[in-house]
């Protein structure tokens, strides 16, 4: 069976409900990030050098023209959807950010956007901007960049929020019609198979309408990168991804849309791990796994053997 077959994906979600293709077009809205300005920290996340999945040259084009290259590298789509993706794209004046947002819309075949930011940078105004959009019929997706439930993991790595900043986020913009899409990253420094579950578990809990799985990436650039120069940590391996990413798409009720299970990155920028390079090996390996095992939901109603984050040691 397909991946598609074993997973409720965006591809397939889109396609049943707009009856065609509907792809992704990425833009660069030239956002900086709080967290890398000094207004919540410096240097940002320990993981992240934006360079890795972005193409920075972008930002010095219009949205139009952004997204007129991206049409132009897509085949089979008549219908869109507006991805900003790079840093906190929704760091701005709320005018800045509506004038922005409308170019993209009024461009030919749009249907929506995704915006990709942080829990703790969607104020009310963001809000009220995207629920409108809602409300006109546009297709929008808040991007959440979660990573972890671990609240001693977001502070190890640098993200300047907390699990509950999230959670609170992810209510107030779902009672607003706005569809939310929460991102997770498996292998992250100390966490373990039972870390992941438990994210998973709580983010299931919170509630969310679509998951987006990322293996870790080491890159170059990053404070990460330094540590795995050193030998001081070691990137997952593609079995164990596998296996961890494969049975939180078991526990997801089938409602929830996966927009990603696997990534990728781009050398030489990535440095570890090499399987990163092309994300249909994870793809691939994900469905096989998940023929196996069973698919998307298979797990919901049966127990979990496994310690809570909490209860062990040096977690």
């Amino acid at each position: 069976m397909q991946l598609h077959e074993l997973v409720n994906t965006i591809g397939q979600d889109l396609q049943r409900r707009y009856g065609e293709k509907v792809h992704k077009l990425t833009l660069h809205g030239g956002f900086s990030c709080p967290n890398r300005d000094g207004t919540i920290g410096r240097g940002g996340c320990t993981f992240c050098n934006v360079a890795s999945f972005a193409d920075e040259q972008a930002q010095i084009k219009s949205i139009e023209s952004q997204l007129k290259d991206r049409a132009g590298e897509v085949s089979r789509a008549k219908k869109y959807l507006a991805y900003f993706q790079a840093y906190t794209s929704t760091y701005a004046e709320v005018q800045v950010l509506k004038s922005m947002y409308e170019q993209a819309l009024q461009a030919a075949d749009i249907v929506g956007l995704c915006v990709g930011t942080r829990p703790d940078c969607v104020p009310d105004a963001v809000l009220e901007l995207l629920s409108e959009y809602v409300n006109q019929g546009y297709e929008i997706w808040l991007e959440l960049g979660l990573q972890t439930a671990n609240n001693q993991t977001l502070k190890r790595i640098n993200r300047g929020h907390d699990f509950e900043c999230y959670a609170e986020i992810t209510q107030r913009a779902r009672a607003l019609g706005i569809k939310v899409c929460t991102h997770l990253i498996v292998g992250l420094p100390r966490e373990r198979r039972e870390d992941n579950i438990e994210t998973m578990r709580r983010v299931l809990e919170v509630g969310t309408d679509g998951i987006k799985l990322h293996g870790l990436h080491i890159v170059e650039g990053s404070t990460m990168a330094k540590a795995w120069k050193a030998g001081k940590l070691q990137a997952p391996e593609l079995e164990e991804y596998v296996s961890i990413a494969s049975e939180l798409i078991r526990m997801t009720p089938p409602h929830v849309v996966f927009h990603r299970v696997s990534s990728a990155a781009r050398r030489p920028t990535l440095l570890a791990p090499l399987w990163c390079e092309n994300r249909w090996l994870a793809m691939t390996e994900i469905g096989r796994a998940l023929n196996q095992d069973g698919a998307q939901g298979s797990l919901i109603g049966q127990p979990y053997s496994y310690v809570k984050p909490e209860l062990k040691p040096n977690s």
